[in-house]
């Protein structure tokens, strides 16, 4: 990437936030470390901050049956985490904060409060079929260690829960014109070229 075409991305974000969609195995972690990378981001996800937290074994046990915890429990665990004084004056990458449709107004305050403004969604589009293509080879090769979340029923359930509580928040974003949908059956390197590609539009 050209040095004027960074410095022109980092012009545009500030120290604002983007946040990455997608169902499992569509990429979020790939891609929001390489968008981490250059834009010289936190990379937040919402499942790593309750992983991270101090929680109620009642929420834990939610997480490990595959479903969001509900959203008064997000919302005092997640968005105060955003606010954080370590944070302040740089920009975030976010994976998937505020998967439940009704937190993501919540985060868009949060954000806006802190310094951090939502500039732009990303939507990593793949279908069931991909998802459950991927699992099996990621299963086969066990390259994503011993996950609680990832054995196939587990999946399913995540599956599901996307379609129901997730797809409402993506076409949330989509109203307001900050939603940026890609092709995530693509490769990695593909795929990043393509975000690129969009966030410089974006940016122009």
């Amino acid at each position: 990437m050209e040095e004027t075409t960074r410095s022109q991305l980092k012009a545009w974000l500030g120290s604002g936030s983007i946040n990455i969609f997608g169902r499992p195995f569509a990429g979020k972690d790939t891609q929001g470390e390489k968008l981490a990378k250059l834009f010289g981001a936190a990379l937040l996800g919402g499942g790593d901050i309750l992983r991270g937290s101090e929680i109620s074994e009642r929420v834990k046990a939610i997480m490990r049956a595959g479903e969001l915890i509900p959203t008064d429990d997000y919302i005092s665990i997640v968005l105060p985490y955003l606010s954080q004084p370590s944070l302040a004056g740089q920009p975030l990458i976010l994976s998937s904060v505020g998967r439940w449709h009704g937190e993501e107004a919540g985060v868009m305050e949060v954000t806006d409060a802190a310094g951090h403004p939502v500039k732009a969604v990303i939507y990593l589009s793949l279908n069931e079929a991909n998802v459950r293509e991927r699992w099996r080879r990621s299963h086969a090769t066990n390259d994503r260690g011993a996950r609680h979340d990832d054995t196939e029923e587990v999946l399913e359930i995540r599956l599901r829960e996307y379609r129901e509580k997730t797809l409402p928040v993506i076409e949330y974003y989509r109203s307001l014109g900050l939603l940026i949908e890609i092709d995530g059956s693509k490769s990695p390197d593909e795929v990043h070229s393509l975000i690129i590609d969009a966030l410089v539009a974006r940016a122009r």
